[in-house]
């Protein structure tokens, strides 16, 4: 550890770790409440449940997109080097000097 609190740290940003697990409480006991409170005003107590755990299941997924989406693909030195000379940016010396450089 270098000292710095990273997003993936325990104890790092509010969706990971302990924070997670208070926002999961959290909301649950929000939902169980809601829930209560309609059913004794007659309302349907599973709907208003279902309501106020959902923003939180929206946030899941959201963190779920995030972790295992495709990030693009960086070009390599070697890559770029080709579209360079390719483009006339830089001669033929250059682009022949440059590749040794990177590949040796």
């Amino acid at each position: 550890m270098d000292g710095f609190i990273h997003s993936m740290d325990w104890f790092g940003f509010p969706f990971f770790g302990f924070g997670m697990l208070f926002w999961w409480l959290l909301f649950i006991v929000i939902g169980f409440l809601v829930y209560r409170d309609a059913n004794e005003r007659g309302m349907n107590g599973p709907l208003w449940f279902i309501l106020v755990i959902l923003p939180m299941i929206g946030i899941v997924f959201l963190l779920l997109y995030i972790v295992i989406r495709e990030s693009k693909a960086e070009k390599t030195p070697l890559e770029i080097l080709k579209e360079r000379y390719a483009k006339g940016e830089i001669t033929k010396e250059e682009y022949l000097r440059m590749k040794k450089e990177l590949e040796g």
